[in-house]
């Protein structure tokens, strides 16, 4: 995204000014000041910072989460929440080079996109963490992570991380 539809994106009030340092101006590791900053802290610190499937997955993963009676209503609250993301994600500085993927990829999913295989998955952990519960349905393996459904023990048929799969979200 451009500095001059950054800049023009903070007068609406749809970004906060914390993603400006790519534009010449302060980066500091203020609190987000918007869902599009609360997205894409959560993108940005959950996910494989080069893969825009990975936080395309990570929103869709929020989005299911807001749109849960068992989570927060909002993006911020979702990603907020204690013990549930990368420690950091909401104060952390995110480096001006990756920090423009996550923000568009942020835009997008808030504009309604969602990856096509995260369907109603709510939860991930990294690819490599070798979980030992019977209750996780694995949906998709991309950007690092491993996202699954919580099932009752008999409806789960993918009971392991899948192979990793890159690509399939548009740019």
């Amino acid at each position: 995204m451009s500095c001059s539809r950054t800049k023009h994106l903070i007068a609406m009030g749809f970004v906060g000014t914390s993603f400006l340092s790519a534009c010449g101006t302060s980066s500091q590791s203020s609190p987000p000041e918007t869902e599009l900053d609360c997205m894409a802290r959560a993108m940005y610190f959950e996910s494989n910072r080069s893969s825009r499937d990975g936080m395309i997955a990570v929103g869709s993963v929020v989005m299911n989460r807001v749109q849960s009676d068992a989570f927060p209503n909002t993006v911020c609250g979702v990603v907020s929440q204690k013990n549930q993301f990368a420690p950091g994600v909401m104060t952390a500085e995110m480096d001006s080079r990756s920090a423009p993927l996550a923000k568009a990829a942020a835009l997008s999913v808030l504009s309604g996109e969602r990856h096509q295989n995260i369907a109603d998955a709510r939860f991930f952990h990294a690819a490599g963490y070798q979980a030992s519960y019977n209750n996780m349905h694995y949906v998709l393996t991309t950007g690092g992570n491993a996202f699954y459904e919580k099932r009752k023990p008999e409806n789960v048929t993918v009971p392991a991380p899948l192979p990793p799969t890159e690509g399939i979200t548009g740019s």
